[in-house]
């Protein structure tokens, strides 16, 4: 079967918690760790409301590539569990096909606790279980041959295997929002494949962590690392056709080589999650460039559309845009 795109990565069940009775701490005196959210060591901690969605980057791109009308597999590993059930039976919902996806024996599907602040910005605690147990073997490659675009997140387990069997399939554009594991160990282990990639979608304290990990800018000030323009550049050079970094309540910024893209937010009718912005970004930006022929600045503008609406609503996906929406 021919997709237009297979996302690979992470499929979860999310429990959310919100309470109020965090405290954000600034600490910019670590450029890789600004801001805190801290509680009462041993205190017990009121919780305000809890949630059960669903999330993962694989499963999040998903959906919200589906919804925008393309064709979409889900390449994601969860156990013959009932959760398991359900993190197929949601992406089915969505028209994303799961004939891809690996059912693990004697494996629990994967599961995060979200932890949702006053400010509505959020911790996330993640059992990556079956998720840890993705494997691109034979079967895999052949399928991967056979769509337009691979989108992939976050890896664990042996992912020095799944990016090396990724980057050796020929004539696919290949999308890749990088997840903690692979950024935190640096340029030096994920290097290698940058120039293969199409598009890389990163925040901006994930952009300065990976630039900071090659030597030759790792004493650079932080006037130098929060300029946005120079992590761009940098990044850039290192291979990517397009580098799209997101910044929060300041929006996205992007370049190709040639020109710098920025859009401002689209301010949200109300802020209630934060969950799966990211996802929803980058997805939606592969999204705009099918839909809008390559055109950055719109894709640009409908990513940010679809994550005012993802943050308008709670969970990673109940906010996502369908194509009719645009």
């Amino acid at each position: 079967m021919k997709y237009d795109v297979v996302t690979i990565g992470g499929a979860t069940e999310d429990i959310t918690f919100y309470t109020r009775e965090g405290v954000l701490i600034d600490n910019k005196e670590n450029i890789l760790m600004q801001k805190l959210l801290a509680f009462e060591y041993g205190a017990k901690i009121k919780i305000d409301k809890s949630y059960s969605t669903f999330g993962g980057g694989a499963a999040n791109a998903a959906v919200c590539l589906s919804l925008l009308g393309l064709k979409v597999a889900g390449l994601v590993a969860v156990g013959k569990d009932e959760r398991g059930n359900r993190i197929l039976k949601n992406l089915e919902k969505h028209k994303v096909d799961t004939s891809l996806a690996q059912k693990l024996d004697n494996a629990e599907s994967g599961f995060s606790f979200l932890l949702v602040g006053q400010s509505n910005e959020h911790v996330v605690f993640s059992n990556r279980a079956a998720n840890a147990e993705l494997q691109i073997n034979d079967a895999e490659l052949q399928n991967l041959k056979n769509t337009n675009w691979i989108y992939m997140t976050s890896l664990s387990g042996k992912w020095r295997d799944v990016l090396k069997g990724v980057f050796s399939v020929k004539g696919v554009k290949i999308a890749w929002n990088p997840g903690h594991i692979q950024l935190h160990l640096g340029v030096k282990a994920i290097g290698m494949y940058l120039n293969r990639v199409k598009v890389l979608v990163i925040n901006k304290d994930e952009a300065i962590e990976l630039i900071v990990s090659d030597k030759k800018y790792a004493k650079k000030d932080s006037k130098f690392l929060n300029n946005m323009k120079n992590l761009l550049k940098i990044i850039q050079g290192w291979g990517p056709e397009i580098v799209v970094i997101t910044n929060g309540r300041f929006g996205a910024d992007a370049y190709d080589g040639n020109k710098f893209y920025h859009q401002d937010v689209i301010r949200e009718k109300k802020r209630l999650d934060t969950t799966g912005v990211g996802d929803a970004f980058g997805s939606s930006f592969i999204a705009g460039l099918e839909l809008y022929k390559g055109n950055i600045a719109k894709a640009m503008k409908l990513s940010s559309r679809n994550t005012s609406s993802v943050i308008a609503k709670q969970g990673a996906q109940n906010g996502l845009l369908s194509k009719k929406d645009i």
